[in-house]
């Protein structure tokens, strides 16, 4: 029944005007800032501390965020009005020559992105452009919306893998097979994790990219997108990076792994009000020196 609702609820957001649709989600998202206090606070806080700005900078910051945040998850819902034809109302691309020069090597691409603006659309813009993107995505706690997410991205063009299930294996086949396999590499990375630094503290990072991109020999290609003024998002894809082998390779990890990590940060500092700082991304505690 509750499949049915979202399913419903989203053929009703498809038949509104996008612009109707961006106002109504900016509320929304209002709303959740003003009742969602823990979340609240937690971004305050680690945008405070990530940033280095005041409270009340960070406060403003977080009011943006969640109106954006609103946003991305009503256009979500709106994900079925989009075609090959429109999407380019929508998202903006800069940089799609990165992606093809990282394809040339045959080897597939490591598509290094994060939870910024709306990456669902980023990935629809990418598969519409005719390019072979896979994603390994991680289930929502609710069931429902899983299903309603991946139901939408594979109507778009989205290859999807679950995470911790053995379609990893079909990731990796994807990747072999000289497709473009999107890896959002922001989230706290556990105890497998690598510890580097991030936003001004260590954090566990996940590994996948980096041992994704070593074992296949895949070209890492970073991009992001955020949220264009009145509407629409603009991606924006940086030049293809090559893995870079060591003697050591637990440090050969960590310096692929850092560098990563730092073209991330780069992008959130470029565009603070597009990230999610509520994330518990300093979960896992570092206990070196």
């Amino acid at each position: 029944m509750q499949y049915f609702l979202l399913k419903t609820l989203s053929r009703l957001i498809c038949l509104l005007p996008y612009s109707l649709v961006c106002r109504i989600g900016r509320g929304l998202g209002f709303l959740h800032y003003l009742i969602a206090k823990r979340q609240r606070e937690r971004g305050i806080a680690q945008a405070m501390s990530g940033l280095g700005i005041s409270r009340g900078e960070a406060q403003g910051l977080i009011r943006r965020l969640f109106g954006n945040l609103g946003q991305t998850l009503m256009e979500v819902m709106y994900t079925p009005a989009l075609t090959p034809d429109n999407i380019g109302q929508y998202v903006s691309i800069e940089g799609l020559d990165n992606l093809r020069e990282g394809l040339k090597s045959g080897h597939g691409v490591v598509f290094l992105t994060a939870h910024m603006g709306n990456w669902e659309w980023m990935g629809a813009a990418l598969a519409f452009a005719g390019f072979p993107m896979t994603t390994i995505v991680k289930p929502q706690p609710n069931a429902q919306y899983t299903r309603i997410l991946n139901e939408y991205r594979k109507l778009v063009g989205l290859e999807v893998f679950n995470r911790g299930t053995n379609e990893i294996v079909k990731a990796a086949r994807a990747l072999k097979n000289g497709k473009v396999l999107g890896f959002l590499a922001d989230q706290d990375g556990g105890a497998d994790g690598v510890f580097v630094d991030f936003l001004g503290k260590k954090a566990s990072t996940p590994a996948g990219p980096a041992i994704f991109a070593k074992k296949f020999e895949a070209v890492i290609v970073p991009g992001y997108t955020y949220h264009r003024p009145g509407g629409g998002h603009h991606v924006v894809i940086e030049s293809p990076l090559v893995y870079e082998r060591c003697e050591d390779p637990g440090q050969e990890l960590y310096q692929n792994t850092a560098r990563m990590t730092k073209i991330i940060e780069n992008a959130i500092k470029a565009h603070p009000e597009d990230w999610l700082w509520f994330m518990k991304r300093w979960n896992t505690k570092y206990k070196g020196d």
